[in-house]
């Protein structure tokens, strides 16, 4: 429980920050689930635009500080090679 004005601020700050931050990460979830599920259903065309659409949404976050940039980098090099092996 916040004992003063500032850090009763501060705590409200950091649930609206909290509940921003949970709504962007889960917007590029949902953009990485898009590109696996157009993979599964085995259509390149919609794989690749949907890998083309979720790209800048992970270097976003990262930009924003909720994805480690290693990670995003992890995430679409295997999706990148997950689309490449779907044209195949």
């Amino acid at each position: 429980m916040a004992n003063s004005k500032q850090s009763a601020k501060r705590a409200r700050q950091a649930e609206v920050r909290r509940q921003h931050n949970v709504a962007l990460r889960s917007r590029m979830r949902t953009a990485v689930k898009a590109v696996l599920k157009a993979i599964q259903e085995g259509s390149a065309d919609a794989a690749g635009s949907a890998y083309k659409a979720a790209v800048p949404m992970i270097d976003t976050m990262v930009n924003k500080g909720l994805v480690h940039k290693n990670k995003a980098a992890r995430a679409k090099s295997r999706l990148n090679a997950r689309v490449k092996s779907v044209g195949n």
